[in-house]
């Protein structure tokens, strides 16, 4: 079979330990495709844009968010189970802020306009920095070392990471998403026409994405 190219545009935010899930089974089901050539995009969404910008006491957050610890502690037991099986080592006890994710999401789009797959490579950094390591993404510092790691230019982030660009982009984005019917996250957008909502599985979105390629219609699955 010929190389079949499509895009795949990713709905996320990068404080959405579904959305870490949800990379790591693009990643797997992609290798599943060697015909398939796909240029991903993520696109922006904040799952609380009333955080301040600088963050909250993630405890107290999750508290305010879920109630009572031993709910939490079950949410945190199942990703952690569903994190060994793709590769991921969430420390969730490491992670002390609850950042807004403006800038975070800021720096994610100007990848963008970087190298081929610099962008997709800074969305695996900010998860794992969070998600493993419970740094602070929405800490200019922690991004703009972010960035240098994946060849940006460290000094041009930090100088727009200081300024309010493209901050309304970020938004409008966020506003496009809702108005088409994002209603969480992730969310897969297969070549502008189909998609598929949720952490699937690597199967499920490889079938989705080779329908797809082939010219079928895939059908939209909303479970994780």
């Amino acid at each position: 079979m010929s190389e079949k190219k499509i895009t795949i545009d990713v709905v996320s935010d990068v404080v959405c330990p579904w959305c870490f899930l949800g990379r790591k089974r693009l990643e797997n089901a992609l290798a599943m495709l060697p015909d398939v050539e796909a240029e991903i995009r993520w696109r922006p969404f904040q799952l609380d844009p009333t955080l301040p910008p600088q963050g909250k006491d993630r405890q107290a957050y999750m508290r305010e968010k879920f109630g009572n610890s031993s709910k939490i502690d079950d949410i945190h037991k199942q990703l952690t189970e569903l994190g060994e099986e793709n590769g991921i080592v969430f420390d969730f006890e490491a992670i002390t802020r609850a950042p807004n994710t403006l800038d975070a999401h800021r720096l994610i789009h100007w990848a963008a306009q970087a190298a081929p797959d610099t962008q997709n490579k800074l969305v695996g950094t900010l998860f794992s920095l969070y998600f493993e390591q419970g740094q602070d993404i929405g800490d200019h510092e922690v991004l703009v070392d972010a960035a240098a790691s994946v060849g940006m230019d460290a000094a041009v982030v930090a100088r727009l990471l200081e300024s309010d660009a493209d901050k309304a982009t970020i938004r409008e984005e966020i506003d496009t998403a809702n108005r088409i019917g994002v209603r969480g996250v992730p969310c897969f957008i297969i070549d502008q026409k189909y998609a598929v909502m949720g952490a699937q599985n690597a199967d499920v979105l490889a079938d989705a994405i080779r329908q797809t390629a082939e010219g079928f219609e895939p059908g939209i699955s909303e479970d994780r």
